[in-house]
């Protein structure tokens, strides 16, 4: 693979020059200008997800921008499952960015990879599951709109697991995990793998 061209934004160009100066020594990435296609990682860094955050978001969804990094200082569930929404795969806090992580994260949403911080992550199944036990069970509902296959693959991916471990532990080939995941994103519409789970949940599906 060859190297992982990253586009750059940021909330103030002091520290977009710092990050772009963080990442342009490292050998698995180049760091490009404005302008390019659709196929490089956009790498967002602020403070807050704001309303403008939110609206550079839109525009470079609009763009065709599928592969989006979120580096921010404060962010709390409902601004992460909103982010998603927009394209965002990953997420990772500002004071947890040092460049190692930055090219970790950007090498995953090149891979069609999702990943949330932990404590993010922990909180938001544990949401889903009080919505199921505590609202849709006590009515007598089962959630549909998906197979078990496809809830086992979406937990797991959701866990932060990749193709490869997803399918070691389902004992499914690569090609099947892959499928599986594509199907779901065609169905409901979604643009990625992390799109994917963040519907499911806010659907209640896993």
């Amino acid at each position: 693979m060859g190297r992982i061209p990253v586009l750059v934004h940021a909330t103030d160009p002091i520290l977009k020059h710092g990050v772009r100066t963080a990442l342009r020594p490292r050998p698995e990435v180049e760091v490009v200008e404005s302008g390019v296609d659709v196929g490089a990682v956009v790498l967002l860094v602020t403070d807050r997800l704001d309303d403008a955050m939110t609206r550079q978001l839109s525009k470079l969804q609009c763009r065709g921008h599928s592969r989006i990094v979120l580096v921010v200082g404060e962010v709390d569930d409902n601004e992460v499952l909103t982010a998603v929404e927009y394209g965002v795969c990953a997420v990772a806090r500002r004071a947890e960015a040092t460049p190692e992580m930055l090219v970790r994260l950007v090498r995953a949403a090149a891979a069609g990879e999702g990943a949330l911080p932990p404590d993010v992550l922990g909180r938001l199944l544990t949401s889903v599951s009080r919505l199921q036990r505590q609202v849709l069970q006590p009515k007598g509902m089962r959630l549909a709109g998906i197979s078990a296959r496809e809830g086992d693959v979406l937990r797991l991916v959701a866990a932060g697991l990749s193709t490869q471990e997803i399918a070691a532990k389902l004992s499914y080939s690569q090609r099947t995990v892959k499928a599986i995941l594509h199907d779901v994103t065609n169905r409901f519409q979604l643009r990625n793998r992390s799109h994917a789970v963040a519907y499911a949940m806010r659907e209640g599906l896993i």
